[in-house]
């Protein structure tokens, strides 16, 4: 006897149900709702092998809306793959469990990002359509040619971010891409009509996307309307009008269902509606048998590209840029930096970024950068690096428009789906406008660097709105987010070797407008891998140890100088990477930040947290207010930051 389409959906929502009963908490109704869709999807449409989780050329699947978790697990687990387990599905949202409220990226094979903040899995679903695409362009159909998949609900549709996402998708003709809508109409508030009247159907339309409706609880038109979305070359909006917590008889529709357990009695009463007379967490043998032919559907199609990639000529490029290995060698950065020592430069932070960046994507292919329409600020394009698009998406440059918070979603999905080192640019004032994305990438554990200049008053007439204060400091509070402030063009080639050697970690690199001289003109190994180091060691007794970043270094050099005239020893250290310094064994730390001198901090920034640096008793120069419109010198005279006037409050220190 054959298993219906229902019946395979109903598992879906019986697994949801009750693993949200059991930990008394998630969210059902989406899950439930979105059951029949998902059912078409998996075993239809989606290339996957549940025995190959990370076959290069599989679809990528992404469940934008994170809250309604359960619906992947429920997948997950029905199709095949070696987890989640019933056990695992039972300990939903409990502690280890790798079936965590919202989708994490390394905890289970399938899950391709993490997600949960609307809108965000949508625009990283936009960057893993760019990557196929490129990809594609240079490796061809024979090893990269498949889609990108989305269920994405109201919220994630609402949010600004989705804006910036569908609008660049739909510029960048992204047709592999193809988001299901759960046209539900409900939020947590209630009805959507409470708080949204737009046209959502019009709105993607006039971004360029392809838009199709079906009966989201009719398998036929689910398959048609798919089907139609799968070819057409645009990308696609599919709206699934759809119930809310469909199944449950006396909830389902409503806003109640959508993040709370239905309870023991609706859940009863859901099992009679669906006709589901088995036990919680029982799945029959016969219905897990049919499911796990979805899995196992894509078994040919990933044996035939083995095939072609084995008789590959670029077998060991692709497979090597999938594997997220960097070529041998020192990335040509040797010779550059021997060009340096022998030929010193004074250039501002994000020319010597860009100086970097030639020769780095050059011998690094896969680097694939961007700005958010401030590619002349920002110095984030190479010669090496072609525009990405329609026309030739085998480039390497994305121009990707006043979209700070789509870029960086977008570049998450790029190092998600593998093959691509994202970079991008944009001032880091306007960091803030990606903060989120910036967290994700740290959360994800993914390879994406920022690189955002104008780090500072030194930027000059703009002005506050412009002129970062506390900005270096919050990045550097993000955990697992590298936070680089090179102090000249060597730190720079310095920090940018290890952000690429940061295999599971993300980059920041804080970078000036103004030119600043170039300190070392000695060749050494990469002093910033070890995040700070004593630049200037004291010639007379040393009583200050000066800790600078960035610009300010300089100013320490002079500082120390001056006090080295009144016959006070001072060492400098620049301090690139705090968490890198942090790291360090506390034998190397005490030897450069000894407990018995003064230690002093000079940051154009807030000194809010500089005490774990000076400690209480030392003092901290730095910015506590909000900038001002002014040129650079006027700007750090005004607030203090010269060796003119930070000198004589040392030596006063020391008197004290």
């Amino acid at each position: 006897m054959s298993i219906s389409e229902q019946t395979l959906a109903n598992a879906i929502r019986v697994l949801a149900m009750d693993a949200v009963q059991a930990a008394n908490s998630g969210h059902p109704g989406m899950p439930m709702g979105m059951a029949d869709v998902a059912t078409v999807l998996f075993r239809d449409f989606l290339k996957f092998d549940a025995s190959a989780p990370h076959w290069a050329d599989r679809d990528r699947f992404v469940l934008s809306a994170g809250h309604g978790s359960m619906l992947i697990y429920a997948l997950l687990h029905l199709s095949g793959y070696a987890r989640p387990t019933i056990e695992d599905i039972r300990n939903f949202r409990q502690l280890h469990s790798p079936c965590a409220g919202h989708p994490e990226n390394f905890e289970l094979p399938g899950v391709e990002c993490t997600t949960g903040p609307l809108g965000q899995g949508l625009a990283m679903a936009v960057g893993m359509a760019m990557a196929e695409r490129h990809l594609n362009g240079v490796f061809g159909d024979e090893l990269v040619d498949h889609r990108t998949w989305v269920i994405a609900g109201d919220g994630c549709l609402m949010e600004g971010i989705n804006h910036e996402a569908i609008g660049l998708a739909g510029h960048l003709q992204l047709g592999r891409l193809n988001v299901l809508w759960d046209d539900n109409r409900i939020t947590i508030d209630g009805d959507v009509s409470m708080s949204s009247s737009e046209d959502i159907k019009a709105r993607y339309v006039a971004t360029g996307w392809h838009v199709v409706s079906c009966d989201g609880h009719d398998f036929a038109d689910i398959r048609r309307a798919l089907a139609e979305a799968a070819a057409d070359p645009r990308p696609s909006l599919v709206a699934c009008r759809t119930i809310i917590g469909k199944g449950a008889p006396n909830k389902q529709g409503g806003h109640s269902v959508h993040g709370s357990p239905l309870g023991g009695d609706e859940i009863a009463a859901a099992r009679a509606e669906l006709g589901w007379a088995y036990a919680p967490f029982e799945i029959p043998a016969d219905i897990k048998a049919e499911w796990e032919k979805a899995g196992e559907r894509g078994d040919a199609a990933r044996a035939d590209w083995e095939a072609r990639l084995a008789a590959s000529a670029n077998k060991a490029e692709f497979e090597r840029r999938m594997a997220g290995e960097l070529p041998t060698g020192d990335l040509g950065l040797k010779g550059y930096i021997d060009g340096l020592m022998a030929d010193p430069k004074k250039v501002a932070t994000r020319k010597a970024s860009e100086m970097a960046l030639e020769v780095l994507t050059a011998a690094v292919p896969e680097m694939v950068g961007g700005s958010a329409d401030l590619t002349g600020s920002n110095n984030t394009k190479t010669k090496a690096t072609a525009p990405f698009g329609p026309d030739s998406y085998d480039g390497r440059y994305v121009y990707y428009g006043i979209r700070e918070f789509g870029m960086s979603a977008a570049m998450n999905g790029m190092a998600l789906h593998g093959g691509i080192i994202p970079y991008g640019g944009t001032f880091l004032v306007f960091s803030d406008y990606c903060r989120n994305a910036i967290r994700m990438s740290a959360i994800q554990r993914q390879r994406v660097v920022y690189v955002l200049t104008h780090d500072s008053i030194g930027l000059g007439e703009d002005g506050p709105t412009h002129q970062p204060i506390e900005h270096v400091m919050s990045m550097r509070m993000i955990p697992n987010l590298e936070v680089f402030r090179p102090a000249d063009v060597i730190e720079t080639a310095e920090c940018w070797e290890l952000a690429l050697r940061n295999e599971n970690t993300p980059s920041v690199l804080a970078l000036t407008r103004q030119n600043l001289p170039q300190l070392r003109t000695e060749a050494a190994e990469n002093r910033c891998a070890r995040g700070a180091y004593t630049l200037f060691s004291s010639e007379e007794d040393r009583k200050v140890v000066i800790v600078a970043t960035g610009s300010e270094v300089e100013i320490a050099m002079q500082v120390a100088l001056n006090l080295e005239t009144h016959g006070i020893g001072a060492d400098v250290v620049s301090m690139p990477s705090w968490s890198r310094f942090m790291a360090q064994p506390e034998t190397y730390r005490d030897e450069i930040l000894p407990h018995h001198v003064l230690r002093v901090s000079i940051e154009a920034g807030t000194t809010f947290g500089w005490e774990a640096i000076t400690g209480i008793n030392g003092l901290r120069f730095g910015i506590d207010t909000f900038g001002a419109s002014a040129p650079i010198e006027a700007l750090y005279d005004h607030f203090g930051l010269t060796a003119e006037k930070i000198t004589p409050q040392i030596v006063a220190a020391l008197n004290d």
